[in-house]
């Protein structure tokens, strides 16, 4: 098992980037894919994760040419895609098995998609209901809510479909299948996910309209290849945000990083927390906004998050976790149910590595309560076999008395597969 001993650090300084964002990288090979034309694409996210879509698609026989600087995908058109010889492995990702889901329910063949030991117990239930609902065949094992999952391709009809939950997984696999659809396909949200698929949709040509949580896309519509440039992930940078606002004197920028407003909950939330955060040369790059941050050290005070701001930092909390332990005060989290069904439960690991630490939590059904205390123990943490809980205890290691250990980074690769190395790289010890 690959473990990892971090060394507290005096301080954190530096100009970094980070790679390109992985719901963006994702989207870009899926919609290339089905275009009429060539999409090129700088920026592409190189982990396992995106990796895993991109073999997807060339299983389905999408052309995709690479030279490590820019991705060259032919567009296969709407209704292109073969049918693939053998079965799908998306690996851990559960946006590619549950976007392609969709994507696939419409085509004129069979697929089955699988994934690793990790992405095979997460709920699958929540994209198979309503594209049944729509006509999709899809088997599943128990009782259609784990993969693997066999999709046997149908004539769909457009829905009208609210769902119980902010997921932008669930709106883009219903987005996508509308594409294939009869009608019209619109789905109503109880907050506001993340839009990049509304955004990527309307940069490839396709007339998507939203108003308010309600988004709809019409059946049938052709997109065209378009030049995309991917921004650096908010998710990925918010590991150097938290880094940068704990470690005493850290002065830390941040360049290119997408701040979609559906994306940036983080921001907001360490604000409020009274974190040193600015956005700097606002711009907008293939339809997504783009800043650079300077980040400093600040004095954190606890706080209260619940609401829609949760949706924006789903992906975000475990981080979020580390900074409230070192937080002056409480910080109550609530409304996070969701973090209990991502790579693991993410609620239960952090609480366990934070208690491991010294730090106070209570876990919640729908989040947790963090009493922030002065400084962390050195303590062995797991990653759980969860990328975002390893790099985030990783950096829960920076503002320790001693060594954190943790176990199994091997994960980290799904996501952000130069962290290690970035992350020494702006450590001063």
């Amino acid at each position: 098992m690959n473990s990892y001993i971090v060394q507290p650090a005096k301080t954190l300084r530096g100009e970094i980037s980070v790679p390109g964002d992985k719901s963006i990288s994702h989207r870009s090979i899926m919609l290339g894919s089905i275009a009429r034309g060539e999409t090129t694409v700088r920026g592409f996210l190189r982990g396992e994760d995106n990796i895993s879509t991109l073999n997807a698609f060339r299983a389905m026989g999408v052309r995709v040419e690479d030279d490590g600087e820019i991705l060259r995908i032919r567009g296969a058109g709407l209704h292109g895609l073969s049918e693939p010889a053998d079965v799908i492995d998306c690996g851990n990702s559960g946006t590619s098995i549950r976007l392609i889901t969709g994507l696939l329910a419409g085509q004129g063949f069979f697929s089955v998609l699988t994934g690793d030991q990790y992405l095979r117990k997460r709920p699958m239930g929540r994209v198979i209901e309503p594209l049944g609902r729509m006509g999709a065949t899809i088997f599943g094992r128990a009782g259609g809510d784990k993969a693997p999952l066999a999709i046997v391709g149908s004539e769909l009809a457009g829905i009208s479909y609210v769902s119980k939950v902010a997921s932008a997984q669930v709106k883009s696999a219903l987005m996508l299948a509308g594409l294939y659809a009869d009608g019209a396909t619109t789905v109503t949200e109880p907050h506001l996910s993340r839009d990049h698929s509304e955004r990527m949709f309307r940069h490839f040509g396709a007339d998507v309209e939203a108003a308010g949580t309600t988004v709809t896309v019409r059946g049938g519509q052709e997109l065209d290849g378009r030049d995309i440039v991917v921004p650096g992930d908010i998710s990925s940078a918010a590991f150097f945000i938290v880094a940068a606002l704990i470690v005493p004197g850290a002065e830390l920028l941040i360049r290119g990083v997408g701040v979609n407003p559906t994306r940036t909950g983080i921001i907001d939330i360490l604000t409020a927390m009274g974190g040193a955060i600015e956005l700097l040369d606002r711009r907008e790059v293939s339809g997504e906004p783009v800043a650079d941050l300077l980040v400093r050290a600040s004095r954190l005070k606890g706080v209260e998050i619940g609401g829609d701001v949760v949706p924006r930092a789903i992906d975000e909390f475990p981080v979020i976790c580390v900074a409230a332990a070192l937080a002056e005060g409480k910080t109550v989290l609530r409304d996070a149910r969701e973090l209990r069904v991502k790579e693991t439960d993410r609620i239960a690991a952090m609480a366990d590595n934070l208690r491991r630490a010294g730090v106070q939590v209570v876990e919640t059904e729908d989040g947790m309560e963090i009493s922030g205390t002065e400084k962390l123990q050195g303590c062995m943490a797991e990653s759980f076999g969860d990328h975002r809980i390893a790099m985030s205890m990783l950096v829960a290691g920076l503002a320790a008395r001693d060594s954190v250990t943790v176990s199994d980074i091997a994960c980290i690769a799904t996501s952000f597969p130069t962290f290690v190395p970035l992350f020494e790289q702006v450590a001063e010890r």
